[in-house]
């Protein structure tokens, strides 16, 4: 579903990514791993065509992104929860899910997955906050909205990037049981995050990296057999 070969990136005269591969299949939950500032967000930034990588090669369905505006990304089925979250805090939260909501479907006669009622259904809390200003929700709940704002793009790969990071526990939880929900639905999900054990369970393959290449990758088996090695590389 997608494929990145080779990925070189850098920001000016500093190189960040150093020939990361790595694939997602249609149906799969994929991590990326390691601690922070090993290039995590700039591959994801350059799968999304916010940072412009300088060599290797990036496909999504068969289809070359390298080169292409990050609108156009997203319109081919990509749809990102950004790291910092990056609501609308000036827009109600239903304004924020319809803003950028898209009747993509998958097949000439099928419906789109994610409708408002199926949003609801995910995040019944919506419902009540519905007229509540973005930028007046708890972090939580600011969260849980980007999920559901890109789920309403309707799209072919989810990408989270720090889905959990800084949130309490027992929001955690919540995040960790949607995108159980949405992986059980058959959603191609992928997510950098840190937390090896609830992953090694939920996702089915990894990719680690460190200072810009990856330095292991494997699935979830392999993840428990390394778990102390690959526990170092992420910094836990």
């Amino acid at each position: 579903m997608l494929t990145v070969e080779g990925l070189q990136t850098s920001y000016g005269q500093s190189q960040v990514l150093f020939g990361v591969d790595l694939e997602v299949r249609r149906g799969e939950m994929v991590t990326l791993l390691g601690r922070n500032g090993m290039g995590k967000t700039t591959t994801i930034r350059s799968i999304m065509g916010m940072t412009a990588p300088h060599g290797g090669r990036i496909s999504f369905e068969g289809r070359e992104l390298r080169g292409m505006t990050s609108f156009r990304i997203a319109r081919l089925g990509l749809g990102l929860v950004p790291e910092g979250r990056c609501i609308f805090p000036s827009l109600t939260v239903w304004e924020n899910l319809t803003a950028t909501s898209a009747a993509r479907k998958n097949g000439k006669n099928s419906k789109p997955r994610w409708s408002t009622d199926a949003i609801l259904d995910l995040f019944p809390w919506i419902h009540a906050r519905r007229s509540q200003m973005g930028g007046q929700l708890s972090g939580g709940e600011q969260q849980m909205l980007a999920i559901a704002r890109a789920l309403m793009t309707n799209p072919e790969l989810l990408i989270l990037d720090e889905a959990t990071e800084g949130l309490a526990p027992i929001i955690r939880g919540e995040i960790w049981k949607v995108l159980r929900r949405l992986k059980a639905g058959g959603q191609s999900i992928l997510i950098v995050d840190k937390n090896l054990k609830i992953l090694a369970r939920l996702a089915d393959r990894h990719y680690v990296l460190e200072r810009g290449r990856v330095r292991w990758s494997g699935d979830s088996g392999a993840l428990g057999s390394d778990y102390e090695t690959i526990r170092r590389y992420v910094g836990l």
